[in-house]
Parts: C-alpha cells; sequence; structure tokens
C-alpha cells in the first residue's frame, strides 16, 4: 500500500467540473471496500441550500471558506481511520492550502476528461453557476488545468469511459 495511505487513507478525486469524479469516485469505493463522499453533497448538506444557491447568496470567496471547511472536516475523518474516496468540486484543488492538506493526508488523483466531454455534460445543467457561460466555462477550465497538475497521480478518461477510469485507478496499485 502507498505509504501515505497507510497513515491517512483518503483517495481525493480532482478535476473539472464535468468530468466523472462522483461517478468514477463511487464506483472505485465500491471496487476497494471505502467509503465514498461527495464534498458538494456535505457541503449542500451542511449548509441545507444547493451550491448554485451558496454562490448566489454568500457569492464565491465566501463559498471557497465553506469548501475549504468541509475538506479540513473530511480530513480528520481521514486520519481517524475512516478510508474515504472523496469528490472535491472543481475549484476545491485550487487554494494552496486545500492541495497541501489534501497532498498531505492522502493521495491526488486528477480525472483528466476531455473539455468536449465535460462541456456536453454540463451543458444541460443549470445547477452549475460557473457553467452557464460556454465561453467563461473554457478560461475557467483553462485557469484551473495547472492546479490539476499538481495531483500526484493523473487518469486519462479520453472518451469519458467512467469504468476504464476504475480500471485505471486499480492499475495505479494505490492499495498494494
Amino acid at each position: 500500500m502507498n505509504l501515505k495511505l497507510k497513515r491517512t487513507p483518503g483517495i481525493y478525486l480532482v478535476g473539472f467540473m464535468g468530468c466523472g469524479k462522483s461517478t468514477i469516485g463511487q464506483l472505485y469505493a465500491e471496487e476497494i471496500g471505502w467509503r465514498f463522499a461527495d464534498l458538494d453533497h456535505d457541503i449542500e448538506a451542511d449548509q441545507k441550500s444547493s451550491i448554485s444557491e451558496l454562490f448566489a447568496t454568500v457569492g464565491e470567496p465566501e463559498f471557497r471558506r465553506i469548501e475549504s471547511a468541509a475538506i479540513h472536516k473530511r480530513i480528520q475523518n481521514v486520519r481517524r481511520g475512516m478510508p474515504t474516496v472523496l469528490s472535491l468540486g472543481g475549484g476545491a484543488f485550487v487554494g494552496d492550502e486545500n492541495i497541501e492538506a489534501l497532498s498531505e493526508n492522502g493521495v491526488t488523483v486528477w480525472i483528466n476528461t476531455p473539455f468536449e466531454v465535460m462541456a456536453e455534460r454540463v451543458r444541460s445543467h443549470d445547477h452549475r453557476p460557473l457553467a452557464r457561460d460556454p465561453e467563461q466555462f473554457r478560461k475557467l477550465y483553462e485557469t484551473r488545468l495547472r492546479h490539476y497538475h499538481r495531483a500526484e497521480y493523473h487518469v486519462e478518461v479520453p472518451h469519458g469511459d467512467s469504468r476504464a477510469a476504475v480500471r485505471t485507478l486499480i492499475d495505479l496499485c494505490l492499495l498494494d
């Protein structure tokens, strides 16, 4: 097993919105027998509000503060020995503090899906406030790429095939 995972059993899936983190994370957690969590769901349950409502009412800076607190709460559970595959929101792996905390307390994995696949997935969803303007969506993606590259492992998902991504994660031998 990866030495970091022995100390803090957390696998953190990062990537842009619509890349498949939640679907891949659920399938992977089932495969390895760990619990799965979605950070956006944690935030919505804790705040009793949807992500899009939070963006509208408190703004992005406050949302990012709430998101960081949710990350630290999950990390505490992982430190207590609760093996978890955690899907992060698309902007959660942008702040240096979040990147450092996640990297020091488990393994980070970038789910790298082609932009066109992600754009198609989010096009029909109005619950993603940062995806409403296609031009801004692309700029945001390009801005975040350098942060995603900081993940320890990169999993290419060329056709948006979640099952193939899970097989790749298994082949990485993170748990051997």
